[in-house]
């Protein structure tokens, strides 16, 4: 047994790596390694467990003193930390609501706990039950959604791209007037420190600023970029401009246009942004028909949280077809069985 446990799981492994090692800019990769991470600690646990060995019993009682804490506190852990970083985001940032999403979610989770403890379903007729199963099944396939989403987004992080590269795409993320904001300087700095990497060894790349000019900006926020990029020792000569985009997906597709009007269709290309940013930034890459992998700059710890709800719900949002479909059949299936048992059970 723990010779197939341990085939299946080198199996599983082999497969993830052939998925992330040709694209990692895949959803799948999430699930991929999800799947093998489960098979790993099933092994672990089964090899502890066969052993005589202190050590390897050891190894196998930790997943399962881990998981034992995070079924009995996991939850109500999570919530007292979503409303702790909600008071510290607010308080360092401001009550926008789009920094209110940690709270909300927070909030969410309490009301969902208090629900699950209740339990207001065991008042209603049976016939009610399936669509609370549906319900629930709904739930659960968001939460293995998520799980697949974190996955894929860290595992992304370890992208290094190859010093090798024609051109470096610097994502806008908007301007206070006419200056360059913290987090959009983290984006251009983190350009001009792979350019300066790239320049010790090769030739240095060309830099994309890509972003149009919003209501409340006094220029197009590419203008702004490429003069903080000068004042930074970057050749005047070594940028370009693309000042029509209003969306990270425009942002690939009018840079790629610039880069094949530039190189044709042969070149090397990157680009950065946020590293909360960048995993939806490379499906908005791979969707404009561009290769380019990205490297992301750092985000304070506090601010990741909320950043990330968001990335998420773009994520769904770019993927809402196949969600609808999927919870529509959940829906739709549920509400049949309900009226089954009320006209039948």
């Amino acid at each position: 047994m723990l010779v197939i446990l341990g085939i299946i799981t080198l199996v599983l492994f082999i497969i993830f790596l052939i998925f992330y090692v040709t694209d990692a800019r895949r959803m799948i990769n999430g699930f991929l390694f999800n799947v093998f991470f489960c098979s790993f600690i099933i092994f672990l646990i089964y090899l502890g467990f066969s052993s005589d060995f202190v050590i390897l019993r050891f190894i196998a009682i930790v997943p399962l003193v881990i998981l034992a804490f995070i079924l009995t506190f996991g939850l109500f852990a999570l919530c007292i930390g979503l409303f702790l970083n909600a008071r510290i985001l607010m308080k360092r940032e401001s009550r926008r609501f789009a920094n209110s999403l940690t709270l909300i979610l927070g909030i969410f989770l309490l009301l969902f706990i208090l629900f699950r403890m209740v339990n207001p379903v065991r008042f209603l007729p049976n016939y009610f039950e399936p669509l609370y199963t549906g319900v629930s099944f709904i739930i659960v396939y968001f939460f293995l959604h998520l799980t697949n989403f974190l996955t894929a987004y860290l595992l992304y992080q370890f992208n290094r791209p190859k010093l090798n590269q024609d051109f470096i795409i610097v994502l806008g993320s908007g301007l206070i007037k006419d200056k360059v904001p913290p987090l959009l300087a983290s984006r251009i700095n983190k350009a001009i420190d792979f350019y300066w990497k790239q320049a010790a060894v090769a030739s240095p790349p060309l830099l994309i600023f890509s972003g149009g000019q919003g209501p409340d900006e006094d220029l197009p926020e590419a203008e702004a970029m490429q003069k903080y990029a000068i004042e930074k020792g970057i050749p005047l000569e070594h940028t370009l401009t693309e000042a029509r985009s209003v969306n990270t997906f425009q942002n690939m597709l009018y840079s790629k246009q610039i880069m094949d009007s530039v190189k044709g269709s042969e070149y090397n290309s990157i680009f950065t942004t946020n590293n909360f940013h960048l995993f939806r930034a490379s499906l908005y890459a791979k969707k404009a028909g561009l290769k380019s992998q990205g490297i992301g700059s750092k985000t304070a710890l506090y601010y990741w949280p909320n950043a990330m709800i968001r990335e998420y719900i773009a994520i769904v949002v770019m993927q809402r077809k196949r969600h609808t479909l999927i919870a529509g059949t959940i829906v739709g299936f549920s509400v049949l069985l309900a009226i089954f048992a009320f006209l039948f059970l």
